[in-house]
């Protein structure tokens, strides 16, 4: 008898211990996610800032989310909306990974969204791509931007500048669906002030030669707005100097972001008072802001900026909207979806809610560049308008009217 009890218990510990090991495995189930960024090209060193803020994000959630353990596969692109599909299609098709955080730039942003109608089952959620189109236009209903766009991002500085004293202006531009956002949005209310945009001059992203351009900028303007980023800006300002130009900057978002103002050069200094707009401001005293910047210095990344640049902090905010959304749905990626259209995520920039389109509304800073008591350049603090919409202020109707931006909408001469 007392040898059947025996048996009895020793069977029953040993199905204790294999359903807690069931339990352990179950508990350890992997969530794969993909990251994709532009890490080669023109844009280069905004897309490994972009992995910097992904990364800050993961490990403030120790690589796990609803219990289970995050596996991140990286993939890089170089600012071409086909390559970006490509890098994709392998994230999804091979590596099978079940949420997807990226693209970068604003076409490769376009491409991603199309594509990601073709997998339904896949949670597409933007990196820092800003197209207007990305969730204007036949938006994919798996597809989430938790950060806002380009034209979004403009949104205070057209009336800024023309207080300011400026006039008149020429444009020039990265010839691709994200600038044509951000002059948008600076046009929409330079226009309505009264200000004249005389000239616009598109260029390839990755230019190297910018002499012709800066020859035809005409003389009688006030200023020039700049929408270059990472390489392209550097090399436009040092030509622009080398050719004694003169004339005050007004400045896209990414042309001031942290993976520009660290060029040398003597124009570098004539950046400083530059008006611009755009998701963060690097001096903000604001508590949750603070805390990201603290955060992202003591990181320990290689070649990191003083302060997060805003792809940092735009693929740091998509990436937390990933991670909370998978602790609210206790890891189930099926119905993440539905969690991160009804959340609403605490970013250190404020909180950030979703529209109907599933782009987000959120905090838009007004800057002008000023210099640091230690020689470094930032962005201070103008002005912070919250929850701007991707209507910019307007009606629906007014809005609809004006139309998605593009190399020719707005004009005002």
């Amino acid at each position: 008898m007392m040898k059947l009890q025996t048996r009895e218990l020793r069977a029953t510990v040993l199905a204790l211990s294999l359903a807690g090991i069931g339990m352990a495995v179950q508990a350890q189930e992997v969530i794969k996610v993909g990251v994709l960024a532009t890490l080669e090209g023109a844009l280069a060193v905004s897309g490994q800032d972009g992995m910097r803020g992904m990364e800050l994000a993961m490990k403030e959630h120790n690589f796990s989310a609803g219990g289970k353990k995050i596996e991140v596969i990286r993939a890089s692109s170089n600012g071409k909306p086909d390559v970006a599909v490509n890098a994709a299609r392998k994230l999804v098709e091979q590596d099978k990974v079940q949420v997807l955080i990226g693209p970068l730039s604003g076409s490769e942003g376009i491409a991603i969204k199309d594509y990601a109608k073709t997998q339904p089952n896949v949670i597409f959620v933007n990196g820092s791509s800003a197209a207007q189109q990305t969730t204007l236009a036949d938006p994919s209903p798996n597809f989430f931007r938790f950060t806002t766009d380009g034209a979004q991002w403009s949104y205070g500085l057209g009336s800024y500048s023309y207080q300011k004293g400026y006039k008149k202006v020429a444009i020039v531009a990265e010839d691709y669906a994200f600038p044509y956002s951000q002059v948008q949005g600076f046009m929409a209310e330079f226009c309505k002030a009264g200000g004249k945009v005389v000239d616009k001059q598109w260029v390839p992203l990755g230019s190297k030669d910018y002499s012709s351009v800066i020859a035809k900028l005409p003389n009688d303007i006030d200023a020039i707005y700049v929408v270059l980023g990472g390489s392209d800006a550097v090399n436009f300002f040092s030509q622009y100097e080398q050719a004694g130009g003169s004339k005050p900057f007004i400045a896209g978002s990414i042309t001031v972001d942290q993976t520009v103002l660290g060029y040398k050069g003597k124009r570098r200094d004539g950046l400083v008072g530059t008006p611009a707009a755009g998701p963060i401001a690097d001096n903000w005293d604001n508590t949750d802001w603070k805390k990201f910047v603290t955060s992202y210095q003591q990181a320990g990344f290689k070649d990191a900026y003083p302060t997060p640049g805003l792809f940092a902090h735009a693929y740091y905010v998509n990436t937390k909207a990933v991670l909370t959304g998978l602790d609210a749905t206790k890891g189930d990626v099926s119905q993440l979806g539905k969690q991160l259209t009804s959340m609403t995520l605490k970013t250190p920039t404020g909180d950030v809610k979703l529209d109907e389109n599933r782009n987000g509304v959120a905090s838009i800073f007004l800057t002008e560049v000023a210099k640091g008591p230690d020689g470094n350049l930032y962005n201070k603090v103008v002005k912070v308008t919250p929850n701007v919409a991707q209507t910019l202020g307007m009606s629906r109707d007014e809005f609809q009217k004006m139309g998605i931006g593009s190399r020719t909408n707005p004009d005002c001469k």
